[in-house]
Formats: structure tokens, C-alpha cells, sequence
């Protein structure tokens, strides 16, 4: 089975009037995939973000992530599968504002149990792989937006994650460093991570390998076997 197979599944909202946001999803996604769910606001993309990523229920069909089957789970037993199998990268960065990057970094370590010397290591260590070392001790408040987003990526990764989702990664920035925060999903997937990002931006969505486009809760097409001009990293990149 994929790593990621959905089978039909329909999720309606119900304050107010009820809104039928997806209706009958079908996909797969395989291990190691670079893809990219795209679509127009409205379209029912983020909803199924949010489904992937343990974060919203579905009304019927099935989801199974790595052999199982999600459905009905403990808050408990999903907060274990985000924090075991997912990593997640949103648009506005969801940094803690208090907290330093250092800090912001090291947070899902802690959720794991992993001692404050250890995760504060580990943390600096990713922010180092992602040149931001001197940057350890500021605050977001002080981080530019390419920056933001950088921190945020060593946070989605830090646990080493089979996942990750990104919620319109670029939203919030512009085109240059747009591109690098793609070339940094790119270099995480060549190193083995199964990387999903949400956006209705084609120019970031044809810099992967599959794309699934969607519109009023429906998959329309699939566009596969792309061939992505991502910039290449030199030496001494992230992943190394």
C-alpha cells in the first residue's frame, strides 16, 4: 500500500449552511514523492491538508497512512502519528513570537521527551545546516520572512519526520526567497522525505514531481513525471 492512500473521502462542514468541501477524494501518494495539491482558494485543498495531516476528521471514505488506518483516533494516539511520522511548514511561519529560534526549533523535541541539553543541540545543529547559526538567539520579531520560514523548516524537520506538509510556503514571501525555500523542500525530498505542498501558485508547484489539481472538492487531473529546474545546491547543503 502507499504511504498515503485515500479512498473516496467526503468531509462537509456544518456552521451554518452545510459547505461539502471534498467529494470522494481519491489518491495516492508513494514513499518519497514530491507533490504538489493545488488549486484556488476555496477549492478544498487546505481541508485536505489538514485531513493528511491528522488535524481534521473526515466524514466517510478512508484514509490509511503507513498501513493504517486513520479514522476515529485519541487525540492522543494522533497527536503520537503528527509528531512521530509528520512534519509541517505553514504560510504564516506559526512561530512561537516569545520564544527564540533556538527555542522555536527544539520545541517538538520537547513534546518527545528529549532532554533540553540534547534538543538545544540538535536544534542548533539544524539551524546551522540551514545558515542561521547566528540567529539562534533572536526572537521572530527580529527574523526577516525568509528566515521565518527557514526556522520553521528546521522545526518540521528536526524530528526527522517520513512527512512533510506545507501549507503555501511561499505565500507570505517574495519570488528570490520563494525559490530557495522550494529548493530546500527539493533537497529534502532528494534526501528521502516525502514532501506534499498546498499552494495555488503554478510556478511552485511545477518545481515538483507530481501535481494534483483541485477545484470544488474534486481531483480534476494529475500531472506526473515533471522534470523540475531547481537550482542545485553546492557543497555543504543541508541534508549533508
Amino acid at each position: 500500500m502507499s504511504l498515503i492512500h485515500l479512498e473516496n473521502i467526503e468531509k462537509t462542514y456544518h456552521a451554518g449552511a452545510p459547505l461539502h468541501v471534498l467529494k470522494g477524494i481519491s489518491l495516492d501518494i508513494e514513499r518519497g514523492e514530491f507533490v504538489a495539491i493545488m488549486g484556488a482558494s476555496g477549492s478544498g485543498k487546505s481541508t485536505l491538508l489538514n485531513i493528511l495531516g491528522i488535524l481534521d476528521t473526515y466524514d466517510s471514505g478512508e484514509y490509511w497512512l503507513n498501513g493504517t488506518l486513520i479514522k476515529h483516533l485519541s487525540e492522543n494516539r494522533a497527536a503520537d502519528y503528527r509528531n512521530r511520522m509528520i512534519g509541517f511548514i505553514f504560510q504564516s511561519f506559526n512561530l512561537i513570537p516569545f520564544k527564540n529560534a533556538l527555542e522555536n526549533v527544539a520545541l517538538p523535541l520537547f513534546y518527545q521527551g528529549v532532554g533540553r541539553r540534547r534538543r538545544n543541540a540538535l536544534a542548533m545543529e539544524y539551524l546551522e545546516r540551514l545558515g542561521l547559526k547566528e540567529w539562534a538567539h533572536h526572537l521572530p520579531s527580529e527574523l526577516s520572512g525568509g528566515q521565518k520560514q527557514r526556522v520553521a523548516i528546521a522545526r518540521a524537520i528536526i524530528t526527522q519526520p517520513q512527512i512533510i506538509l506545507a501549507d503555501e510556503p511561499t505565500g507570505a514571501l517574495d519570488s528570490q526567497t520563494s525559490a530557495e525555500v522550494m529548493d530546500l523542500l527539493r533537497q529534502l525530498n532528494d534526501a528521502g522525505m516525502t514532501v506534499v505542498v498546498v499552494t495555488h501558485e503554478s510556478g511552485v508547484a511545477y518545481r515538483t514531481h507530481k501535481i494534483v489539481h483541485i477545484s470544488d472538492g474534486v481531483i480534476g487531473r494529475i500531472e506526473t513525471n515533471l522534470d523540475p529546474a531547481a537550482t542545485p545546491f553546492g557543497e555543504g547543503g543541508l541534508m549533508k
